[in-house]
């Protein structure tokens, strides 16, 4: 059975970085971010690419049955038993929708989701430095759609902290400290889970 590692985290908190690094230690370890899956749909050029990029473009949720169908296609294609994603659920209705199917899953188990806590200064600073520094700027990483989307997170986050931690899968982990500090504490958790 695959056992699936959910990291949720404000735009800014490091969750991408961080489970691309403990994926990079490990062998056995698949790591998939919703959002770089979506960007490649994009520049694939395909119909579904099209109409994902309406959305991120916005700052705005992925339609549920796009953001289901692409990440269970990454699931199921892993060649690992363990695969992290990141940037998932982002809603309470996508949170729903992944635990129903997850109920009638018999090979992928939600082994545990992993909040990488940060303040709205911490992810504000670190979003706009990300833009500064890179050769090529995201087209969501400005001010307005920053605040659109840490207003998206932020939502539905009390909900969705309630439901995963009386299903006992909820871990948070401060996003504060050095990327090495929080990288290690995500990644001796995962390993007391696997």
């Amino acid at each position: 059975m695959k056992k699936l590692f959910l990291i949720i985290g404000a735009p800014g908190s490091g969750k991408t970085t961080d489970a691309e690094l403990i994926a990079s230690r490990h062998t056995n370890i698949t790591h998939y971010s919703t959002g770089d899956m979506f960007r490649a749909e994009v520049a694939s050029g395909s119909q579904r690419g099209e109409i994902i990029n309406t959305y991120i473009s916005a700052g705005n949720i992925v339609p549920i049955d796009i953001a289901i169908e692409t990440i269970l296609t990454a699931i199921k294609k892993a060649s690992t038993d363990v695969v992290i994603i990141d940037g998932y659920p982002r809603s309470i209705e996508q949170m729903v929708e992944l635990d129903r199917y997850l109920s009638k899953e018999n090979e992928v188990e939600l082994t545990n989701v992993i909040e990488v806590e940060v303040s709205q200064e911490t992810a504000f600073q670190r979003v706009l430095g990300r833009a500064a520094d890179a050769d090529i700027v995201r087209d969501d990483d400005n001010e307005k759609v920053f605040l659109n989307r840490m207003r998206l997170y932020i939502e539905p986050l009390t909900e969705i902290r309630t439901f995963y931690t009386k299903k006992d899968l909820l871990k948070v982990i401060s996003g504060e400290g050095t990327i090495k500090e929080i990288v290690d504490e995500m990644d001796e958790f995962i390993q007391s889970k696997i």
